[in-house]
């Protein structure tokens, strides 16, 4: 899967084989006759799914089976979903070979540059282009899970080879069975929840597996499409939260800071030591053959090694003498020795730049002396590495919610005798504050007094980042995310306490080290976005630490909150309208603005293709650069392949360059339809808030009719489920509100609200409001990008399935009530969408995606109904650990059928 959550339909053939297959180990391994129980409820419900007609039949043939066979089963289904993903992703990459440019629409971005290097160069020099690795618990499958569908996908990738023989096919099959023999005896759900050390683990495996190897082939693949560039800038880099995000888990800490970047620099290291000791194996290069540069010579020269094997071997003397440097650079950063030891004695790299200057020594005189196709090969993709990974890997962020930020503030002024009360002063006063303390140059805390468990920990985490960019390098921690962020306080209470590290240097000349990134995340939050940065940039003493980083200043709006706060068209519009003003003002006030987008895998979360998403933001609020979070199960969707997840980079890449090319803008072309959106945002966000929040039994509606608190005994992430200790809607996490609805099928995050304002519109303006929406739709990106996934979410959820789901409900009355308005709503929004689309079914334009649905439907919905049954029995009081677990089973199972379900 690269850009849309179902790319192509699954290839018939491919699936019949692995079902055929994934039938034979469940007959190996259950015996014939729970086989031919599973095969006779497959093709009911596929008969049901696909003829219509009594669900009867294959409700009895559920509800026979015993607890045992009832996590079989579920089993079974999971499985046949897992592979119809894989089935289905090995379509998308060889429909993605056989296409001309190879799926990636680089070559249409540079088109749309009108072929003009130097307008590249110019866009490039600047661009930072950043995908960010989450720890967000949306991910399910264990990593023993996702390896061996890796491996699946690699055989069945093998099997399209045209000159396989019989044996070959015969072999490659036998392969197949044994994996999925494999999959099907290791364990799907984790036996304990996972702690911070094992995300960090689970996030560097992409880095093994994708980004250190593919990252250069896109560079590579971007230079030979441009070749008037030359050599472009690394402005692509790969982040991470991943050990840094502290916002409501207490499990992260100075501690799991280090311990992510020890694991990051082995990894770096580990895979440039490797390189370097297979060029020097490829190099062999002899200087009776070939000349060398004076700069080659004198690297070689100070290698010392003496060997006489290699004395006419300039190159490879130059290697083993990097090799040597780089194993005292792991030495040094991670206390670990490589793989491979050394006899020759090096000192450790200072920084990454000192190895890149070696290689590129080494690069320029291949190329000097008739070996360019040396210098452009491996040898160029471990530069590129270096350039682009360092010895840090991903870009870390830090992130932490502005209240804790208050209260250490608070701590700190109390006990140096400045401020008693800090939490009681006004918005202004705190400022001041905080300005004069930020202009002194001593600092505020002393190693003579004592501090909370809280401000000590917050403290030795910027200290901690100060440290590891001492010795990583800058580049390692770039970013300090506030969540919650309301005022410009907020943002100046994070300045001091990277002062207290050394991260902010007051003086004549103030310099900020490390960004403080605000982070806009309910709808009140996203009006108030200009208010904010406004203040904060008109600083004097911001302005001049800004004017010492070239006064780019990043925002992030968030998708989640927005969206359980307003609904699904309220956030998208409420987003689009923050990020025009904020574009607007930074433009005004002289400051380069870079969003960063955190948006989830659902709908509900901001999630959907990455490339329309990045072509519907508003013109001029790109301009080259453009951050991403990748959350859950869609981070090894896109990139838990090396060539999807190459494909998805280059795809990024492509939707930012073009995304950046000036056009007309949307006040200028769209200017009338600004109040229609406003008008539609406004009835939707009623709409949803009057269900949401207005309805006094929904809270207990949403927690009975969904498996939410089911979901939370899942060992899936290391973070609680809520911020508060509360059953209030807005105290609970975004990823669980939309993973329990995306369960239960009803998938209220996102769509609902749509279908009452536009019918509002329509009774206020008659056909001829319709007509808008359909010019809209037709026209304009960001419009196009509301209905498409709004489309896709409605295709997704079934009523029926969400109507059992409310027969959970202990107040019956309470529960039809809300479920009549959950689907008089739905009813609405699908209606509307046909009658904006112009289709007579929904995704009828988009048959691959429709069939793809379909096609998964007999597999996903009679794992809702035996999740139902579990449910009430554990509900009931059967708390034994074969219910709880066949629970987390079909949990399991309908996310992957789902695919994008947090």
């Amino acid at each position: 899967m690269t850009e849309a959550p179902h790319p192509a339909a699954p290839d018939r053939d491919d699936l019949k084989l692995l079902g055929r297959l994934l039938g034979d180990v469940i007959r190996d391994q259950h015996g014939p006759a729970f086989f031919e129980t599973v095969e006779t409820i497959r093709q009911a419900s596929v008969r049901f799914h696909r003829d219509g007609g009594d669900a009867g039949d294959l409700t009895g043939l559920l509800d026979a089976l015993s607890l045992e066979d009832v996590l079989a089963f579920i089993r079974g289904f999971t499985y046949f979903s897992l592979l119809a993903n894989i089935a289905e992703d090995h379509v998308a990459r060889r429909a993605a070979r056989q296409s001309p440019n190879g799926g990636s629409r680089l070559g249409e971005a540079l088109a749309s540059l009108g072929g003009d290097a130097e307008r590249l160069r110019d866009l490039l020099a600047h661009a930072l282009v950043s995908p960010v690795i989450t720890a967000h618990p949306t991910e399910v499958r264990r990593r023993s899970i996702l390896d061996r569908e890796v491996a699946i996908a690699d055989l069945l990738d093998a099997r399209t080879r045209r000159d396989l023989t019989e044996a070959e096919h015969q072999d490659l099959e036998e392969r197949l069975k044994r994996e999925i023999l494999i999959l099907w005896q290791t364990r799907l759900l984790r036996s304990v929840k996972p702690g911070v050390p094992d995300e960090i683990e689970n996030a560097l495996t992409f880095f093994e597996s994708t980004f250190l190897d593919q990252l250069p082939r896109l560079y590579r693949r971007l230079e030979r499409q441009a070749p008037a560039l030359g050599r472009a800038p690394s402005f692509v880099t790969i982040g991470s939260w991943v050990g840094g995000d502290r916002d409501g888990n207490p499990f992260v800490t100075a501690e799991t800071l280090h311990y992510a970047f020890k694991r990051q620099a082995t990894i770096a290291l580990d895979h440039y030591l490797s390189h370097v000791h297979q060029l020097g194996g490829d190099l062999s290069i002899s200087r009776t053959h070939v000349g060398t540069t004076a700069a080659l010579d004198a690297l070689a020269d100070q290698s010392g090694d003496t060997s006489p094997h290699r004395n006419h071997e300039p190159y490879r003397r130059v290697l083993r003498h990097v090799y040597a440097r780089l194993a005292a650079t792991k030495r040094a950063l991670t206390g670990l020795e490589p793989a491979r030891p050394t006899n020759l004695s090096a000192p450790a790299y200072a920084q990454p730049t000192e190895l890149t200057a070696d290689l590129s020594v080494i690069r320029q005189s291949l190329a000097a002396n008739g070996s360019a196709l040396l210098a452009d090969g491996p040898l160029g993709d471990l530069e590129r590495a270096v350039d682009s990974f360092g010895f840090h890997l991903a870009v870390v962020d830090l992130r932490q919610s502005s209240a804790i930020h208050e209260a250490v503030v608070a701590e700190l002024f109390a006990r140096a005798g400045l401020c008693p009360d800090y939490v009681s002063l006004s918005e202004q006063a705190r400022i001041d504050l905080l300005v004069a303390e930020l202009s002194h140059p001593r600092p505020l805390t002393s190693p003579y007094l004592d501090y909370s468990e809280l401000a000590a920990g917050e403290l030795a985490v910027v200290r901690a980042a100060a440290r590891l960019r001492a010795a990583h390098g800058p580049d390692a921690i770039q970013h300090y995310v506030i969540s919650q962020c309301a005022s410009v306080s907020d943002m100046l209470e994070v300045a001091l306490l990277l002062k207290e590290a050394g991260l902010f240097h007051p003086g004549p000349q103030p310099r900020l080290d490390v960004m403080i990134v605000p982070l806009l995340e309910t709808i009140d939050d996203l009006s108030n976005g200009g208010p904010i940065l406004s203040g904060y940039l008109s600083l004097p003493i911001i302005k001049a630490a800004l004017a010492a980083n070239g006064n780019v200043q990043e925002v992030m709006i968030g998708y989640s909150d927005s969206n359980k706060d307003g609904g699904y068209l309220t956030s998208n519009w409420a987003i689009h309208g923050a990020i025009l003003r904020l574009t607007a003002l930074a433009k005004a006030m002289g400051v380069a603005l870079r969003f960063f987008h955190g948006r989830g895998g659902t709908v509900g979360r901001g999630g959907g293709s990455s490339f329309q998403a990045i072509m519907a933001q508003p013109p001029g609020s790109v301009h080259g650069q453009i951050r991403i979070t990748e959350q859950g199960e869609v981070v090894s969707s896109k990139y838990g392949h090396p060539e999807t997840g190459l494909l998805s980079l280059e795809n990024m890449v492509a939707a930012t360059l073009m995304a950046s090319v000036p056009h007309q803008d949307t006040a200028g072309r769209y200017g009338d339809f600004m109040p229609v959106m406003d008008q539609l945002s406004a009835d939707a966000r009623q709409a949803y808030r009057a269900l949401v929040y207005g309805h006094p039994a929904f809270k207990t509606f949403f927690r009975e009719a969904t498996p939410l608190s089911e979901i939370a005994g899942l060992k899936i992430g290391s973070r609680p489920p809520s911020r508060k200790a509360s059953d209030r809607i807005e105290d609970l996490r975004a990823i669980p509100w939309v993973f329990s609805w995306a369960q239960s099928r009803a998938m209220v995050p996102g769509w609902y609200g749509v279908g009452s304002a536009v019918k509002a519109h329509v009774v206020t303006h008659g056909d001829a409001g319709m007509a808008q929406l359909q010019r809209l739709y037709a026209d304009w990106p960001f419009f196009q990008a509301i209905v498409s996934n709004l489309e896709m979410v409605l295709a997704k959820s079934d009523l029926g399935i969400a109507e059992r789901y409310a027969g959970l409900v202990k107040d019956r009355e309470s529960a039809a009530e809300i479920f009549a308005a959950i689907a008089a709503e739905w009813r609405r929004t699908r209606d509307v969408v046909l009658a904006i689309t112009g289709q007579q079914t929904l995704l009828e334009r988009q048959p691959a995606l429709q069939r793809s649905i379909v096609h998964r439907l007999p597999y996903i919905n009679p794992l809702n109904h035996l999740q139902i049954a579990l449910i009430q029995r554990y509900r009931a009081g059967d708390e034994r650990d074969l219910v709880r677990g066949g629970i987390h089973l079909s949990i399991n199972g309908i996310a992957a059928g789902l695919r994008n379900s947090g």
